[in-house]
């Protein structure tokens, strides 16, 4: 017999096996968390018959949806845990959660004086005074931002990509626009090797995944549907949405319809992850022939760790991450173990989450250092600012290793 779910989401189809509260990160490391069944579905049985059992502790779900993954019953236990506080919690966001989840308005801000607001940032006084004052823990390294836009470089190529046989649409995300163009042009040059001119959508926003998290649903909403409309117009002309980023992409196709309630079904399955949408064309299409392409020849491994990212779990697809880094000459691979990293994006920033998130991630950290390897490659931004900022290995994206990878 089919069930009936009574709610706006699927929380009657957890059996309490309670799998999702062994996977919990944060419940290893913070008692004061109730955890992902306790505060998500059987929680969630009484808040419906009153909002005043909401409990406050679920702010410290970091939204990493490992109890997703580990669910036998699909219960969307990250989902209704961010509902809940969207819905219940009695806390209104603050100044600093402003500053950390707008992130197209301090991107704009900040990228014309890029080498001023780099520079003060990383003055201990600087971090000292946020910490006291806006609780933005001092021992954060923040990422720099870019003088020169993604957007602005890209238009500047805009007849250059229109002469290739092939388009798409790139959805840069807001680390690619305002903080680091270099990964947008490596994803430019492997398209092009591909034989695919890029192009910008029609409006961009970012994603709203830091929105969603700091309390800021209708923003986030209202971003969320100026992407789907560029999103609609370039599937209408026969172009598929690409992103770069796995927590943009996650967003997008999964917390657009669950927590924002933006309808996307007729749109979902033209949003790809680039190192799927690569390893699909690869595999998938005869237009494409890998061996014509040239690569570099090392003459000895490259030693990578692969970071699976949380949200890219939670996709599915690190699959195609790992297997196209496969595809590269003299590189060797070895995938960590799925430890989260422990930032989850602005979570890892505020001062109350900041010891918590360095022990989650300390399995990870450890495994990094005691590997000997050359590089950390992870499809994340945030794990790579995490990953950077705690061991002494550098962090590059799949897409910067294909592209390096290859001779010009």
């Amino acid at each position: 017999m089919e069930s009936i779910n009574k709610s706006d989401n699927n929380f009657e189809q957890c059996l309490k096996c309670t799998i999702c509260t062994v996977y919990c990160p944060v419940l290893a490391v913070n008692p004061d968390f109730p955890g992902p069944k306790h505060g998500g579905p059987d929680q969630e049985r009484l808040r419906l018959k009153m909002p005043s059992f909401y409990d406050e502790a679920n702010k410290y779900c970091m939204n990493c949806k490992r109890c997703e993954v580990a669910c036998p019953s699909n219960v969307r236990v990250g989902d209704i845990i961010q509902k809940a506080k969207l819905k219940y919690s009695r806390h209104k966001p603050s100044l600093r959660d402003f500053f950390l989840s707008h992130t197209d308005l301090v991107g704009t801000l900040s990228s014309p004086f890029a080498p001023i607001v780099n520079k003060v940032l990383s003055w201990d006084v600087t971090k000292q005074v946020m910490d006291t004052t806006i609780h933005v823990d001092k021992h954060r390294i923040f990422p720099e931002y870019s003088h020169e836009k993604f957007v602005s470089w890209l238009e500047k190529q805009a007849g250059e990509q229109k002469k290739f046989a092939h388009q798409l649409c790139y959805f840069h995300g807001c680390y690619v626009n305002y903080n680091f163009p270099q990964l947008g042009k490596d994803f430019v040059k492997v398209m092009n090797a591909f034989g695919y001119g890029v192009q910008l959508l029609e409006k961009e926003k970012c994603c709203g995944v830091a929105l969603i998290s700091n309390g800021f649903a209708g923003q986030a909403r209202r971003q969320g549907e100026v992407n789907l409309r560029s999103i609609r117009k370039a599937v209408s002309e026969n172009m598929p949405v690409v992103a770069t980023s796995s927590t943009c992409t996650m967003t997008i196709r999964d917390e657009y319809p669950h927590i924002l309630n933006l309808k996307n079904a007729d749109v979902r399955d033209h949003v790809e992850l680039a190192t799927r949408f690569i390893y699909r064309m690869i595999n998938e299409s005869k237009d494409f022939d890998l061996s014509k392409l040239k690569f570099i020849q090392r003459g000895h491994p490259l030693k990578i760790a692969y970071h699976t990212p949380c949200h890219l779990e939670k996709l599915g697809w690190e699959y195609y991450s790992i297997e196209l880094l496969r595809m590269i000459p003299d590189v060797e691979i070895t995938v960590l173990k799925p430890n989260c990293c422990g930032i989850g994006g602005t979570y890892g920033f505020k001062k109350e989450n900041y010891e918590n998130a360095q022990k989650i991630g300390e399995p990870l950290f450890r495994e990094i250092e005691e590997g000997g390897f050359d590089l950390v490659v992870t499809d994340c931004e945030t794990c790579k600012w995490q990953i950077e900022m705690s061991t002494s290995k550098k962090c590059k994206h799949p897409i910067t290793v294909f592209a390096e990878a290859l001779t010009e």
